[in-house]
């Protein structure tokens, strides 16, 4: 497998939750704010990857490892898991920086987006072969 992009996340106030861990709903969060990470460091964003086209997430999924408590600092791994067509699926993995532990992991399913025409379209070359880099083993 190929090297995964890694994203910085320290766990603010406002992702605690009455139980005084990481609210369920965060990771996705966390997710997007690696994702954002990752495509700016591709040259894109989630508005422009590229021939005036975007992205909008169709499907996501997280699975809960441990707990995770204020302020504690995670590392979150970013992988293609597929790239064809009109879809993107991006994968990831946080770690507690404190103990090497894995908290969470999840994916995003990503759809290439035309605003104009209001349609699904072909994800852009240029994104498709600078992701490449980042395949999965089963990507």
């Amino acid at each position: 497998m190929r090297q995964p992009f890694l994203a910085p996340y320290m766990v603010t106030i406002g992702d605690i939750n009455y139980g005084r861990h990481l609210g369920n709903d965060r990771p996705l969060l966390i997710f997007q704010d690696a994702r954002i990470r990752f495509l700016r460091s591709l040259g894109f964003t989630e508005g422009d990857i590229g021939e005036g086209r975007s992205i909008v997430v169709v499907e996501s999924g997280c699975r809960y490892l441990r707990q995770v408590f204020l302020h504690e600092e995670l590392q979150v791994a970013v992988v293609v898991g597929e790239l064809q067509g009109k879809k993107c699926r991006l994968e990831y993995s946080a770690t507690r920086l404190g103990d090497g532990q894995k908290v969470f992991e999840g994916f995003t399913l990503l759809l290439a987006y035309d605003p104009h025409s209001k349609r699904a379209a072909a994800l852009p070359e240029q994104f498709v072969t600078l992701c490449s880099a980042y395949l999965g083993e089963e990507g």
